[in-house]
């Protein structure tokens, strides 16, 4: 098991529009990575994730996702899983609160 992130989105103004925000924090709080969106969707999650995963290093590698309840991170992060894409032991938590 690796390193666990933190993952969120919040919707944000950006040059007079209204976006969404995603990011992904490593415990000590850190920015891991980040991806704007016209949306809040499993295809958004999917890209977010996507980018993040693909980013890492092969030693700093991910052994938990924290994310809060939305259904589209779950969604998201099995179908990575399936593409292999995600490592296939890399665990998905769903707490409120827990990100």
């Amino acid at each position: 098991m690796g390193y666990s992130w933190r993952v969120d989105e919040t919707y944000v103004k950006v040059k007079g529009e209204w976006t969404y925000l995603y990011r992904a924090l490593d415990k000590k709080g850190h920015t891991i990575d980040f991806y704007l969106s016209a949306t809040r969707n499993t295809h958004a999650a999917k890209r977010f994730l996507g980018k993040a995963l693909k980013s890492m290093k092969p030693w700093w590698r991910t052994g938990a996702i924290n994310t809060d309840k939305a259904p589209a991170y779950k969604s998201a992060l099995a179908e990575l899983k399936a593409e292999g894409k995600c490592p296939p032991d890399t665990v998905h938590r769903q707490v409120k609160y827990l990100n």
